[in-house]
């Protein structure tokens, strides 16, 4: 989480799995640090260009920061997904990559943003390895081979996309603009890890609608309480290969423009 004037957001590294290579000598704690950085610094020098340029700007320079150490073109590169929202006075500018979504009050309506192009490559790998013959081979083998499918489909235009060595992967964002003021402007808006949308998305513990007034009542730590206990209480639910995940929550209410 991070904020560098009107620009907050939400990065979340991948998680290397245990015995992975990266190409790597850093992390993805790096990664996302970095990333932010230049995103502040980004936002610094060109306040006025579009959030697009200026995350495809940020990962052109963490590129650079990486300096000869790294293999930047290995499928296990370090990335993060990314969610940012802008307060340009007038407007609200957003932008959404990979599953770390944006829950919106506007115009009297809830909505919420989301890119779900890894969700879709998830289910396409997920019926891939469901047709290997049972007993065919062991768990752990199919666990190497499904992470090695989807590095492959990371950054790949029938696949997903994430904030990582290639800066075009930016301009494949999902973005947006809403008024500031007027009937149609935005009350409030809240950036999620995926660690955190899981309560509306994984656990149904409320709705869209039901976390912003949560967030709105009781702040970021009681949504990430809730989500704690219903991981202990739900293993069975849990989508990934650890117990908990990163739940990250950036808050925003909006008084007049």
């Amino acid at each position: 989480m991070f904020q560098f004037g009107p620009l907050v957001g939400v990065l979340d590294g991948a998680t290397v799995p245990e015995g992975f290579d990266t190409g790597c000598v850093h992390g993805p704690e790096w990664y996302v640090r970095h990333l932010a950085a230049r995103l502040g610094v980004a936002q610094a020098a060109r306040p006025d260009a579009s959030l697009m340029s200026n995350l495809a700007g940020a990962i052109l320079a963490v590129r650079a920061d990486h300096g000869d150490q790294c293999d930047l073109d290995h499928p296990g590169t370090p990335s993060s997904t990314v969610c940012l929202l802008r307060d340009d006075g007038d407007r609200v500018d957003y932008l959404v990559l990979c599953d770390s979504p944006l829950v919106l009050d506007a115009g009297g309506r809830v909505s919420v943003v989301t890119d779900d192009r890894l969700d879709t490559a998830m289910a396409d790998l997920r019926r891939t390895v469901a047709t290997v013959p049972a007993g065919s081979t062991d768990r752990a083998t199919q666990f190497r081979h499904a992470v090695g499918v989807q590095r492959e489909r990371m950054n790949r235009t029938h696949g997903y996309w994430v904030a990582a060595a290639d800066p075009d992967a930016a301009f494949h964002a999902v973005t947006g603009t809403l008024p500031r003021r007027g009937p149609a402007g935005v009350r409030r808006a809240a950036l999620l890890s995926d660690g955190a949308s899981s309560a509306v998305e994984q656990f149904g513990l409320t709705d869209w609608a039901g976390l912003l007034d949560l967030l709105s009542a009781d702040g970021p730590g009681a949504l990430v309480d809730r989500v704690r206990d219903a991981e202990r209480d739900h293993p069975d639910r849990l989508r990934r290969h650890k117990p908990t995940d990163d739940a990250s929550v950036v808050f925003c209410e909006f008084g007049p423009a």
